[in-house]
């Protein structure tokens, strides 16, 4: 052997070597797409809005307080819209104070008086970032979720660049109904002060309110399901809600049925007591994600700590415990795309995937070695190997391999063999043309590798593209077709003119080659 082609030969089979290792044994390295593997794939869009009316919700709170301390007198505060409030009946003769208050404590916040009428609006570009954080947070707290349920290699990532979609995929799930349930809940936890209710319907619960809601009051039902049935008048504005939570968990209530006992923060105990202690004898309405849970009378001032109550079995207790602990959504989320793969449909798709690429690469050795005889073999050769890379690679990247990702390989496969019939064409060229057959050889390589490589280059950016801005099964064809026209850049052109070198050019005298 020539010195030249020993370290070609080692290289060569180490890399190989190392591909086999790697990828073997091929169920236990290659990870699986959910579409292969079966699963849960969700799209989840986050309503934003919703982020903007519970910050300003809570702004409300503390302006009304702020007001009361410095005995600024006013009258009704609501919410008109997503970020912005309005305050009526302010005293203008004090306007100055007032402009002094929001100066200092609502900075995020600009505001406009006409007449008796106070209008703060949050600014745009905190309106903006608080969106943001919002689809953030929402992403965050379902990644907790889908942990502490305990779902293996899930996929949560957030839709394009800076939007409001969030992509869900989980692998294996073997009841898909009760993780759904468990994403898509908000578990929005609200303390409500009662201001009238339950009443069997709206009518009845208006009556003495002339029919119409207040501004500063909400109707909220009660949740059929629990002991709260019936409609209720609620304050608009909570008293606490689940972000200060500290902790939550299952337990019992005073009559052994499930409940989930809960204890709130330092800040959220320290406003808890206050409202309590001020409204003892009335109604404290517990409402999760907009449905009263129950509504206790408040018999004594309350600390920190207390239970949610309601005909919940084990396995609910259980769940809204957990989805409490996670952090509640930051705003609803609708569900845009859900779809469920079953495990048999994906063995069926892995099972057929197989067989395409078995067929195509049974179909494209036949050609090559029908066409090319004897260097076909060459290019089969070179072919194995490459797809023995791409196999090893997979799993060093733990790639997941999907149903596209497949349609890859088979891609794959014809353009690696591609780039053989290039340089077995300009082979012949140069035969045909009186050279020797290592100078054809050798030209056939050379000559032939700018056309290979712009080729490869130019489908790797495409495949680029795909993996940035691509979803899951785009992303694994991207990943596929990427590791696999690299591999082939290898074995086509490396291995294959190595294959020739201890094959053809090493023999002394060689006339003619078969191709």
């Amino acid at each position: 052997m020539k010195k030249g082609l020993k370290w070609k030969v080692i290289l060569t089979v180490g890399v190989i070597a190392l591909a086999v290792f790697l990828a073997t044994p091929p169920k236990e390295k290659i990870r699986l797409g959910l579409d292969l593997r079966g699963g849960l794939h969700l799209v989840l869009q986050v309503v934003t809005d919703d982020a903007l009316n519970i910050e300003t919700d809570q702004e409300i709170a503390r302006f009304q307080d702020l007001l009361t301390k410095k005995e600024l007198p006013f009258g009704m505060i609501t919410r008109t819209q997503p970020g912005e409030l309005k305050v009526q009946d302010i005293d203008t003769d004090r306007l100055g104070q007032i402009r002094d208050l929001l100066d200092d404590d609502f900075r995020n916040w600009d505001y406009s008086v006409v007449g008796r009428t106070l209008t703060v609006s949050l600014k745009p570009q905190v309106k903006v970032q608080l969106r943001d954080m919002s689809v953030s947070q929402a992403l965050e707290t379902i990644r907790n979720r889908v942990d502490q349920f305990g779902v293996a290699e899930p996929t949560i990532q957030r839709q394009g660049l800076g939007g409001e979609g969030i992509i869900v995929e989980l692998p294996g799930v073997d009841n898909p109904e009760r993780v759904l349930d468990l994403i898509k809940t908000t578990a929005l936890l609200e303390w409500k002060l009662v201001l009238a209710g339950p009443a069997a319907d709206e009518e009845s619960l208006l009556r003495e309110y002339g029919g119409v809601v207040p501004d500063d009051a909400v109707v909220i039902r009660g949740d059929p399901r629990r002991r709260a049935e019936g409609y209720y008048l609620l304050s608009r504005v909570s008293t606490v809600t689940g972000k200060d939570l500290r902790n939550a968990r299952r337990s019992v209530d005073e009559w052994n049925n499930p409940a989930v006992s809960f204890s709130l923060n330092a800040d959220g105990a320290r406003r808890f007591e206050r409202t309590t202690g001020e409204n003892i004898g009335k109604q404290l309405a517990i409402v999760l994600d907009g449905k009263v849970q129950s509504a206790p009378v408040i018999n004594a001032r309350i600390s920190g700590e207390g239970i949610i109550q309601g005909t919940f079995t084990i396995e609910e207790a259980e769940d809204l415990s957990l989805v409490l602990r996670a952090g509640a959504l930051p705003a609803s989320i609708n569900i845009a795309e859900n779809r469920t793969i079953g495990p048999s449909l994906g063995a069926d798709s892995v099972r057929r995937g197989l067989m395409a690429s078995l067929v195509a690469l049974l179909m494209v050795i036949i050609f090559m070695v029908v066409y090319y005889r004897q260097s076909g073999i060459n290019a089969v050769v070179a072919l194995v190997l490459n797809i023995i890379l791409l196999a090893g690679a997979l799993a060093y990247f733990k790639a997941t391999l999907t149903l596209p990702g497949i349609a890859g390989i088979i891609l794959v496969i014809g353009m690696a063999v591609d780039a053989n019939v290039l340089i077995f064409e300009r082979i012949r060229e140069e035969l045909t043309s009186g050279k020797s057959v290592p100078a054809a050889i050798s030209l056939g390589f050379s000559r032939a590798f700018s056309a290979i490589l712009d080729a490869n280059v130019t489908t790797i950016i495409a495949a680029v593209f795909l993996f940035q801005f691509g979803t899951g099964p785009i992303k694994g064809y991207a990943v596929t077709l990427i590791i696999g026209i690299t591999a082939s850049m290898f074995t086509a052109v490396f291995v294959s003119h190595l294959i020739f070198d201890l094959t053809v050019t090493s023999k002394k005298n060689i006339k003619k080659m078969s191709i």
